[in-house]
């Protein structure tokens, strides 16, 4: 049986399995510390019976205003554990804490606009596709990415969802 829990320091040196995937986002050591002590709420990981990761959630809450939410950095799951949906019970965990603990007023997540697997997965989760940055992705690979967003019980008329005429710039992004 599947376990959700916070995620362990220790856990850094245990999910490789889970990051070696070509659309899994990677960060430097400090980035996940810092999630970790900031936002440990938002910090999860599936556990399989044998203790090995099978997937985790790092995300934090941000903006101010109407603007306050909680922000998906990063969700995945190790391909030996995908479809069997993981990946819905850890954002409905984030969107859970986003809403009860923070209070925000809706939850949002930038995906690389060639990613289909990964929109239509959000989007059968309730997210629509609020604006595209582009060239959010740099490098070689330099890519546009979708913000996409699913509104809380807070945001009751769900203004925080109605999508933006035009694209705009990651320097143009409030936070």
């Amino acid at each position: 049986m599947t376990s959700t829990r916070p995620f362990h320091m220790n856990d850094l040196l245990r999910f490789n399995n889970v990051n070696l995937d070509v659309l899994t986002e990677t960060f430097n050591m400090p980035f996940y510390l810092q999630y970790m002590s900031k936002w440990p709420e938002m910090f999860t990981v599936a556990e399989a019976p044998d203790r090995s990761i099978m997937g985790y959630m790092l995300g934090k809450s941000e903006g101010s205003g109407k603007l306050w939410h909680g922000h998906v950095s990063a969700v995945t799951v190790a391909p030996l554990y995908r479809r069997l949906g993981l990946a819905k019970t850890l954002m409905e965990d984030l969107e859970s804490t986003s809403g009860n603990v923070y209070n925000a007023h809706f939850v949002d997540l930038f995906v690389r606009a060639s990613n289909s697997l990964a929109i239509s997965m959000y989007e059968k989760f309730g997210y629509v596709t609020y604006r595209r940055v582009l060239g959010y992705y740099s490098g070689g690979d330099a890519e546009d990415a979708l913000d996409m967003r699913k509104a809380l019980p807070r945001d009751k008329d769900k203004q925080s969802m109605i999508p933006l005429d035009k694209p705009v710039l990651p320097e143009d992004l409030e936070w």
